[in-house]
């Protein structure tokens, strides 16, 4: 590897690289990369808006929590039998019916704003999640050759990030607009449960793309044949290499990520436009971080990637969690943003060429299972922390968790190699 290309960087050149591989993507993935902006923008909105349309219909920060662990818990006890599903329905299908499911919970939360609703709801959000996380890396996979599958990966994550900032800086408008419009205050549960509404008829938009995708007509019988218990004994010491440091990662970004909204508004006082606005440019910053991330991994290599942007992002995160100045946490959230989460696409390639065709579904759904596992049981211990003790513990918990997940990844994958599937299979 020459590291001449590994350190000067020419700007036109990159730009020649993006348009060759983005000119090799398929018609079926231009059709979900739609999808992923519309999703993207109507996320963003909702995101958000629900910490504080929760908090503004009387529920406390431990409630919230729960909510948020209830989504993530029922996407991680359903991630085997939605990978089951994907592998039946087939990619375009599962597609479709997660979108369709979420909106579907998008609109009954805005609908019907009781408690018993808001957590049935995020139910039926966490299956969504579940069977849309479970089928988009394996149909990635299937809809892309060796020359753009880390650019597609990546500018799939990229392009919903980028379409989130949009949806942040209109959701921290849209209570006010809304308010104004029916004259109630912009951050009554009123205004509030109109913005979710909003993006409820988004998200119904957004299944648009997935119905013009075209699958191929595949016997039931030609399927791969979905069997996690089976592929993770005969590849033990694979599976937990790849998924152990997804698991830690998980359960530190549960304690903080869901909660960044209500820190900026709690610790450093911000109203609801300024952090829609912070939130736009965090998920810009990460939009981009992600859209460079194929180059760069050329040149170093997917797993060395990981572990420079994630073991860079730490003190940045230090930094968010524990200075009392605005604009200092301000900017080291969004440049952790970048680096933690630009070799996220990287790495979900770098599992998927390390597994063979019948496996993938499993991966998928082992992986899904780890990252939810954070998520499901993260934001409750979190919400409790900071009814008690404030933000501190969150943010201590998820450096010295992030930091282990960081120092597996380089022992594991760059100190020693793994060869590609493809690699291992033309060997034998």
């Amino acid at each position: 590897m020459n590291t001449n290309n590994r350190i000067h960087f020419n700007p036109f050149r990159i730009l020649g690289e993006y348009g060759s591989h983005l000119s090799a993507f398929s018609p079926n993935a231009r059709l979900y990369l739609l999808n992923v902006i519309l999703t993207g923008l109507v996320m963003g909105i909702f995101r958000l808006i629900f910490n504080f349309f929760a908090l503004s219909l009387g529920f406390d920060e431990s409630v919230l929590g729960n909510l948020i662990t209830t989504s993530s818990f029922v996407a991680l006890i359903s991630a085997l039998p939605m990978g089951y599903l994907s592998d039946s329905l087939g990619r375009k299908s599962s597609l479709i019916l997660s979108s369709a499911m979420l909106a579907l919970s998008i609109l009954a939360m805005a609908i019907w704003k009781s408690e018993s609703t808001l957590y049935a709801m995020n139910v039926v959000s966490g299956l969504a999640q579940s069977l849309g996380g479970v089928t988009m890396a394996p149909f990635l996979m299937e809809n892309s050759g060796d020359k753009e599958r880390t650019y597609l990966f990546s500018f799939g994550q990229g392009l919903q990030m980028t379409f989130a900032s949009v949806g942040n800086w209109i959701g921290g408008y849209l209570p006010s607009w809304v308010g104004q419009s029916q004259n109630v205050a912009p951050t009554s549960s009123l205004a509030y449960g109109n913005t979710i509404l909003i993006a409820g008829v988004g998200a119904i938009i957004a299944i648009t793309p997935l119905l013009f995708i075209k699958s191929p007509n595949i016997a039931k019988s030609q399927r791969a044949v979905f069997s996690p218990f089976q592929y993770a004994a005969k590849n033990p010491g694979l599976l937990s290499k790849l998924i152990l440091p997804t698991l830690l990662t998980s359960l530190g970004a549960g304690l903080i990520m869901p909660f960044m909204n209500v820190y900026f508004r709690v610790v450093h006082n911000q109203p609801d436009p300024v952090i829609g606005t912070l939130f736009a440019w965090g998920s810009l910053a990460m939009g981009l971080g992600l859209l460079i991330a194929p180059p760069l991994a050329d040149r170093t290599g997917k797993i060395q990637l990981v572990v420079i942007t994630q073991a860079l992002s730490i003190p940045f995160l230090i930094l968010l969690g524990f200075s009392p100045i605005f604009w200092v946490g301000a900017a080291s959230y969004y440049i952790r943003l970048a680096l933690m989460n630009m070799s996220s696409p990287v790495y979900q390639a770098f599992v998927m060429e390390h597994v063979d065709h019948s496996g993938r579904a499993t991966v998928a759904s082992l992986t899904s299972m780890a990252w939810n596992f954070g998520w499901a049981f993260s934001p409750t211990v979190s919400g409790w922390l900071q009814v008690k003790y404030g933000f501190g513990p969150p943010f201590i918990g998820t450096i010295a968790l992030y930091t282990i997940a960081v120092t597996m990844y380089w022992a594991f994958f760059w100190r020693r190699t793994i060869e590609p599937a493809a690699a291992q299979a033309a060997a034998d």
